[in-house]
């Protein structure tokens, strides 16, 4: 009986150390995220080559304005957003490109909410653009929240650029 005891101890041990180890990503699932952190909440997140959708159907913004930019903790166009964007709309119409909605913020705020307020922005330009007539179709939105910031200072100008969709 004493050693069947000492079997059955030395089992639940291995069994212990097994589950304490670590294991290392399968090959195939550590790519699937395309550089990217996922955050579970269907935002996309993360960097894909340097940003631009390239080849034959890129989008030629013409001149246009293609950053836009909002008041903090808000995700409402400018007017001064609104004349560009109908520019914009005008040109897709014309001449249907897939174009990225990058959405972006300054760094006030938790990581998951700025996430949410990036897509929100991103949003908002997609449907001033389809209320215009774009097929939504050609719009991706991409959240970037506050991990892509165009002004690295922390004062009141640098996190004003901050808040921005970029049109790509």
């Amino acid at each position: 009986m004493k050693s069947l005891t000492n079997l059955f101890f030395a089992g639940f041990v291995a069994i212990l150390l097994a589950a304490c180890s670590s294991t290392t990503p399968d090959s195939d699932a550590a790519g699937a995220g395309v550089g990217g952190s996922g955050s579970g909440n269907g935002v996309a997140t993360g960097t894909v080559g340097d940003g631009s959708i390239g080849g034959a159907d890129a989008y030629d913004a013409g001149g246009l304005e293609t950053v836009f930019y909002f008041d903090f903790d808000k995700a409402t166009l400018r007017p001064e957003s609104r004349s560009a964007l109908q520019g914009h709309a005008a040109n897709l119409r014309g001449n249907p490109k897939h174009i990225r909605l990058e959405g972006h913020t300054d760094e006030r705020g938790t990581r998951e909410y700025n996430m949410a307020l990036g897509e929100r922005r991103g949003n908002a330009v997609r449907d001033f653009l389809v209320l215009n007539g774009v097929d939504t179709s050609l719009i991706e939105v991409v959240s970037y929240g506050e991990e892509s910031p165009a002004s690295a200072g922390g004062d009141e100008s640098s996190w004003a650029l901050n808040r921005r969709v970029e049109l790509k």
